[in-house]
């Protein structure tokens, strides 16, 4: 069985981080290992009276045990990371645990809709960039990506010319593929575009644009395109996945008649998840 480290916060309650990321890659027949950056109550969307214990000074003891034990990852993949010095040892884990069979996901959960999220700065943007740079993959959002490159943010209305040089420069930090989640050329429809550095190429795949957003959706992308990936599917398989899944589990949310507010209901949707991977 293959197995996945994944590195990022858990909220106890909310469907984001690991309470999505651990489902759905277990859902997809993969051991899910985990290293939580900090525990809170609840995500930051509920935005008073949650709790917050940073788990930083964890992070290199449970390295240290694990290469102790001669663990191995086919895969690892971070999510949002909370200061300068996780950065530092994320970075770290990636040398210590990095073989020709690992693949690295990074997903830069720090920033939407043009601005960062609260207590980030532009420096941190800069910082996640060379953690992107150890990557295989990495899969921002159009405002991660601007922050981290100090490129414009052009929010709606981009040409095709913009997001390919979005992704070109992406590329040339370091990951082979630079996706951009999030896309949109046609009225209705949104998606993913991709460029491959080695193959130099453009990949792209849009479904139905539904009227609503939700917290945790690119969480869930990323969970369920790195599930998908240590499936043995290709990159632009596994992106298909994760659309086509983060799609039905709106669609699930969206026809509940009082659905929860903070977070979309991704279980109701795994057995869609098992279809799109046995495809």
């Amino acid at each position: 069985m293959k197995r996945i480290v994944s590195i990022q916060d858990i909220s106890c309650l909310g469907k984001c981080s690991l309470t999505v990321a651990l489902p759905i890659i277990s859902a997809a027949g993969v051991e899910a290992a985990i290293i939580p950056t900090a525990v809170l109550s609840t995500h930051t969307a509920f935005t008073e009276g949650f709790t917050f214990h940073d788990l930083t000074c964890e992070i290199e003891p449970i390295s240290e045990h694990w290469q102790k034990e001669k663990f191995d990852f086919d895969a690892i993949y971070t999510g949002y990371l909370g200061s300068f010095e996780q950065i530092d040892l994320v970075k770290k884990f990636f040398d210590d645990f990095k073989t020709d069979k690992t693949y690295i996901v990074v997903d830069p959960a720090m920033a939407d809709n043009g601005c960062l999220y609260k207590g980030f700065t532009e420096d941190f943007a800069k910082a996640m960039a060379t953690v992107c740079a150890k990557a295989d993959v990495c899969v921002p959002n159009l405002t991660e990506a601007c922050f981290m490159l100090g490129e414009e943010y052009i929010g709606e209305g981009y040409s095709r010319e913009y997001i390919e040089n979005i992704l070109k420069k992406l590329a040339a930090l370091g990951p082979r593929y630079a996706v951009l989640t999030g896309m949109s050329f046609e009225e209705g429809k949104l998606g993913v575009m991709c460029y491959d550095k080695e193959e130099d190429k453009f990949f792209e795949y849009y479904n139905e644009r539904l009227p609503v957003s939700f917290h945790g959706t690119g969480d869930i992308f990323a969970s369920s395109f790195t599930g998908a990936l240590m499936n043995d599917l290709s990159v632009e398989d596994s992106l298909k996945v994760a659309v086509e899944f983060t799609l039905e589990a709106m669609r699930k949310t969206l026809a509940e008649e009082n659905y929860n507010w903070y977070g979309v209901n991704f279980e109701q949707a795994i057995s869609k998840y098992l279809e799109l991977l046995s495809k």
